[in-house]
């Protein structure tokens, strides 16, 4: 069940679409805005700790602070914080930019309010979220690099469970609900994300995704 009323904050420099995004959100049953600011520098200007947003719909391009920069000092200093990165490039270069610097989501400035819709939803749910164009130039990527044996080495140190814990994570399950998938209590399934981490050399479940997706333990 998604949270109510989940607050959401705009950082975006061109007024007419800010507006409208907003509108949009305000028009969600599930969300509201929290506030709107026209780059990182204002956005970080806004921010009180006793009131943050649960996502903040983050425009790449600001001037003053770019999306870049606000998305990597929100990772260091508000690493709860869902970013939904907000672009009109859609190019393997910007995407994982982002990614890397602590984006949950990334999205196109021409998407339609019910994928908009379903990206909010999704980084509620699952804690991200990439369509099916963002995965498929994800998936470009990381078939463009190089096997390393240090990867390889971390396929074999898989058991089954994780294995199988690792094709559940790439689904839209909560991991309550793949706790339930496996039999297995809460605090096992934190046990098997923490333990991939360590072995992976990942971060967050993003990672865990992209691993999968790499080394064909998924397809998407």
């Amino acid at each position: 069940m998604l949270k109510t009323n989940a607050s959401v904050a705009i950082v975006n420099d061109h007024i007419l679409l800010r507006n409208g995004l907003a509108n949009l959100i305000r028009g969600l049953e599930t969300y509201a805005i929290l506030f709107e600011a026209n780059n990182g520098k204002d956005f970080i200007k806004h921010l009180q700790p006793r009131y943050l947003p649960d996502i903040v719909l983050q425009d790449i391009n600001t001037p003053e602070r770019d999306g870049y920069e606000t998305a990597l000092w929100l990772k260091r200093n508000y690493p709860g914080i869902k970013i939904l990165a907000l672009s009109q490039y859609d190019n393997e270069h910007s995407i994982i930019r982002m990614m890397k610097n602590g984006s949950k989501g990334y999205i196109l400035k021409d998407i339609d309010p019910l994928q908009f819709r379903r990206a909010l939803d999704s980084l509620m749910r699952k804690g991200f979220h990439y369509s099916e164009l963002i995965s498929g130039k994800l998936i470009h990527a990381v078939s463009q690099l190089d096997e390393s044996e240090e990867a390889l080495k971390s396929i074999v140190s898989l058991n089954a469970r994780e294995i199988d814990f690792l094709k559940l994570v790439c689904s839209e399950m909560t991991y309550k609900e793949i706790a339930e998938k496996m039999y297995l209590s809460a605090r096992t399934i934190d046990g098997y994300r923490d333990n991939l981490f360590e072995k992976l050399n990942v971060k967050s479940r993003v990672g865990l995704v992209l691993f999968a997706i790499k080394n064909n333990i998924v397809t998407i």
